[in-house]
């Protein structure tokens, strides 16, 4: 009955795969047929080979598809370079703060379902959010209201990540190790509460560790952990069989190298395969940077959304949720998202993606109704609407840069027909 079963098993997975393989044949289109200039989009290869021959990248992978159809999806370098291994379609890769619009998809899937409310305060769900305080010279303040689930999904609650900056509060983020992986969620989400806000939820935009609390809140609204919440509402419906939080043996064949580029010769490995902490399942399930994930996968995760929060003939996400995850809702008086001093001008935020507004100077090559984000592993990807168009690069080079998005941009939308 065992080796029966065994045998079931393995005969269905060989079947799903055929299935899967066969769908994605029928995304891939001539660049003709997807209403783009085949010869135009050959530019992009010559671009990525250039900064691969440069020692700028050490190998990348360049999806770029128009009105739901692949029209380019060429792999460039090596996924280690010490080893000569090639890069590949499937690589996997880390890809950090690609995390976060998963993580708001499937809160507001728990929104439509009723399980919670956008506004809603945290402290429903962390109960020690109830008496938090905005730090002041002095000691602390209420702040003048609670930060909710929505601030959470714009990044506007008054959350940190104690990595990016050296207030007070950053500096108390670091000093309790709020991103210690010896913590779970429900740990974590403990210790953020019981720290001080560093702004008036509503006040500000600042980047935090708030997708890992909505992890968190996952779990504390559907009883479970937020790793199966993710794969039952999420990875399993859109087929993204290689995404998780951590890369299996069977596929560590396919993990790529982090490289720094701080060497005096070029790129030098920060994380590699067989010692990478992505090589075992975590306690800490980081909803704002743990996955790993493929090109091809995270392509099926913005199809759909480009598609209203359709997938294959089922609906994942209503209409409604979707525009709030790709239009700005940031209020009134935040105009812009910003790093430090790094102010993305024209740029706000939805409930899961950074959405462009206006043109400027920052990124002039974008265009009005992009969203998008990236990881610290310089993974990116954008949607045009308006174009309906998707593009993401997948590359991993530690700390992040706007390197390939920004060198092949501009020669994206050229070879739009």
């Amino acid at each position: 009955m065992l080796r029966t079963t065994a045998l079931l098993a393995v005969f269905t997975s060989i079947i799903s795969v055929a299935a899967r393989a066969t769908a994605d044949d029928q995304l891939v289109a001539q660049p003709a047929a997807a209403g783009m200039s085949a010869e135009k989009l050959a530019h992009v290869d010559g671009i990525m080979q250039r900064l691969v021959k440069d020692g700028q990248l050490p190998g990348a992978v360049v999806l770029v598809a128009r009105h739901g159809q692949i029209a380019h999806l060429k792999s460039y370098g090596y996924r280690s370079i010490e080893d000569k291994v090639p890069m590949t379609d499937d690589t996997v890769f880390r890809i950090y703060s690609m995390t976060k619009s998963l993580t708001s998809a499937v809160v507001l899937m728990l929104a439509e379902d009723k399980k919670l409310n956008l506004d809603d305060p945290v402290s429903r769900f962390v109960p020690e959010f109830s008496e938090v305080q905005v730090h002041t010279a002095d000691g602390g303040r209420p702040p003048k209201r609670p930060p909710t689930v929505r601030d959470l999904l714009r990044h506007t609650s008054g959350l940190t990540y104690g990595l990016f900056g050296d207030s007070a509060v950053d500096r108390k983020y670091r000093a309790a190790q709020v991103l210690s992986p010896y913590d779970d969620l429900s740990d974590f989400s403990v210790k953020v509460g019981r720290l001080p806000l560093e702004y008036d939820p509503g006040t500000e935009w600042k980047y935090s560790v708030a997708s890992d609390v909505l992890g968190r809140i996952i779990e504390v609204v559907a009883d479970a952990s937020f790793e199966k919440v993710l794969q039952d509402r999420l990875l399993t419906p859109l087929e993204m069989v290689d995404t998780g939080f951590h890369v299996p043996d069977e596929k560590s064949k396919r993990f790529a190298t982090v490289y720094s580029p701080d060497a005096p010769n070029g790129l030098r490995p920060v994380d590699v395969p067989d010692t990478s902490d992505f090589r075992k399942a975590p306690k800490f399930l980081s909803g704002g940077g743990g996955l790993v994930s493929t090109i091809q996968d995270y392509f099926r995760f913005l199809l759909m959304i480009s598609r209203g929060g359709s997938y294959d003939g089922g609906r994942l996400l209503s209409q409604k949720s979707v525009r709030l995850m790709t239009t700005n809702q940031l209020p009134p008086e935040v105009k812009s998202i910003a790093f430090g001093s790094d102010i993305r001008h024209g740029v706000g935020f939805g409930l899961g993606f950074s959405v462009r507004q206006k043109m400027s100077a920052w990124d002039p090559d974008g265009r009005v109704g992009e969203y998008g984000w990236g990881g610290a592993a310089s993974t990116h990807y954008w949607v045009s609407p308006k174009d309906d168009l998707i593009v993401i690069t997948m590359e991993q080079v530690r700390p992040y840069s706007f390197l390939t998005e920004w060198a092949i941009k501009k020669a994206v939308y050229d070879a739009i027909e």
